[in-house]
């Protein structure tokens, strides 16, 4: 039994991601998920930048959390937050991180789960119908619902969640009426419930977050107990020296801050191409 069994968590979202945690959550916690959607979370931010986001990905999942618990009445909350962007190796292709934040008032814990891959968020200037429909085939439509907008990104004429020719075809005719230059702004539908894509980053996201859950700390017993640090040293096998590779990693306990260092089994030296000596 795990310590939030039979526990009800507030889950604020209007955009179908109940559905994509409840299941795994109630089964591995037995706790029970309790959906609300009477506050539009768009007033938080929104992907096509109408509504901006204040403050970090890390303050908007706590004030969502915050907000459901405070509309359900419970003591415990989670939220739900994505960012995309560019990915952190060559900066060239698509990258979404998603964020899950559990929050336990009485226990006065914050834990993270956290996921990150390749995001389907395409966007792109049109003019013709071909364009719209090259475009739509590689923004992998319509599995993958589309945002079509006058002009560009900052415009306010938008229309959202697009997932049939028949809709696109219509907002693309009424939209090119009214753009000033004929041009129009497409891009992939990044909520949650038009986006299967980053559907599965947010589920795991959920599996990170489950694992620290039912990590419980040997001290306290509180849950949380989870790596929050890697030590580096592993001897490089062309030189010999230390490198950035794992020699042990750090446990760590958020409620009674308890700490414990294990050491990682050296079962192969480091590759040269870690080495700052070899590749500095």
């Amino acid at each position: 039994m795990t310590k939030y069994h039979n526990q009800g968590v507030a889950f604020l979202t209007q955009h179908g991601k109940e559905s994509l945690v409840r299941d795994a959550l109630e089964e591995q916690l037995g706790c029970r998920l309790i959906h609300t959607d009477a506050y539009d979370t768009d007033q938080l931010g929104t992907f096509t930048g109408d509504i901006q986001r204040q403050g970090s990905q890390l303050d908007a999942a706590r004030q969502k959390a915050k907000i459901g618990m405070s509309l359900t009445q419970l003591r415990i909350g989670l939220a739900s937050e994505g960012a995309f962007g560019a990915d952190p190796f060559g900066g060239l292709m698509p990258w979404n991180t998603e964020l899950l934040l559990w929050v336990d008032e009485e226990r006065q814990l914050e834990i993270k789960g956290v996921a990150q891959g390749p995001a389907q968020s395409s966007s792109k200037l049109i003019e013709t119908l071909e364009q719209l429909d090259s475009f739509a085939s590689e923004a992998q439509f319509p599995s993958h619902y589309l945002n079509l907008r006058s002009e560009d990104q900052h415009h306010t004429k938008i229309h959202k969640g697009l997932k049939d020719r028949a809709a696109l075809v219509d907002a693309f005719r009424e939209i090119k009426k009214a753009a000033p230059n004929s041009m129009l702004w497409i891009e992939n539908d990044l909520r949650a419930f038009g986006n299967p894509t980053r559907q599965g980053v947010i589920r795991n996201a959920l599996k990170d977050l489950l694992r620290q859950l039912k990590s419980l700390c040997p001290q306290c017993d509180s849950p949380g107990y989870w790596i929050n640090k890697t030590i580096a040293g592993l001897p490089c096998q062309s030189c010999g020296n230390k490198t950035r590779g794992a020699i042990a990693q750090q446990w760590h306990c958020p409620s009674c801050l308890h700490t414990q260092y294990e050491e990682l089994p050296l079962q192969h030296l480091a590759d040269a191409s870690i080495c700052d000596v070899c590749n500095p």
